[in-house]
């Protein structure tokens, strides 16, 4: 069996106190999953991280962190950034490149080039949101870091058009996505970790994930609710 990686989104929701409740449901639920078969990785707003960790430490939940974003810069006079190196602190993943990072804060690929290297860099795993071809062909011709590090690297394939944005989840064709997830893995030609992104919730993340070019996905509303986000992992 190959390992599978679910990856939540909790994007810009939860205060402590939430994020406290839905660690206490989780652990409470209590479904048992082997770490060698599945990676779960929480991304939620960096005010919760310092909490988020020492709970799930104290609880030995088996949940990794991740950011949701990183400075491009290192350290320095960056008012506002956090740099990959700070991150360590709390995160082994982060998550980048996402599409409402680039509608709403106008982030360019080239911007996202300069994260993935800060990410490299510390040793903290990128999560990479990939809107369609064309994008990952241009991450491949502007600079190597991507083919380079490619085992280093987890890939999403989430297309703007299918992400909720908390409203209701969009149909998703199966066989369309396995098809571009093809795609991405000959524009980088070698092995990849390749996540499915947009609308995934427990009742199509059986049928996804059974896709021979997809192994686990990046649930974002259905990731606020742990019991829901338990159905996904468990699918």
């Amino acid at each position: 069996m190959r390992k599978r990686f679910i990856v939540g989104n909790w994007k810009s929701n939860k205060t402590i106190a939430e994020a406290k409740e839905w660690l206490e449901k989780f652990k409470l639920l209590n479904l048992q999953y082997s770490s060698e078969e599945k990676e779960v990785i929480v991304c939620p707003p960096f005010t919760l991280l310092s909490e988020m960790k020492k709970f799930i430490e104290e609880n030995n939940l088996p949940i990794k962190l991740g950011v949701q974003n990183v400075s491009p810069f290192a350290e320095g006079a960056y008012t506002g950034e956090i740099s990959a190196r700070e991150a360590t602190d709390y995160v082994t993943h982060a998550l980048i490149g996402h599409s409402e990072r680039r509608k709403y804060f106008h982030e360019t690929n080239e911007d996202v080039l300069l994260k993935i290297k800060q990410l490299l860099e510390n040793s903290i795993t990128p999560v990479l949101c990939i809107s369609d071809s064309k994008q990952l062909e241009f991450y491949v011709k502007e600079d190597d870091v991507l083919v380079k590090n490619a085992d280093k690297i987890i890939f999403v394939y989430e297309p703007p058009s299918a992400i909720s944005g908390g409203g209701a989840f969009h149909t998703v064709d199966s066989e369309e996505v396995n098809t571009n997830a093809a795609e991405l893995e000959k524009i980088i030609g070698k092995a990849m970790i390749t996540l499915y992104g947009g609308s995934l919730n427990p009742d199509n993340a059986a049928e996804i994930f059974k896709l021979d070019h997809i192994h686990g996905g990046l649930p974002g509303q259905a990731s606020l609710d742990p019991e829901t986000f338990l159905q996904i992992i468990m699918s």
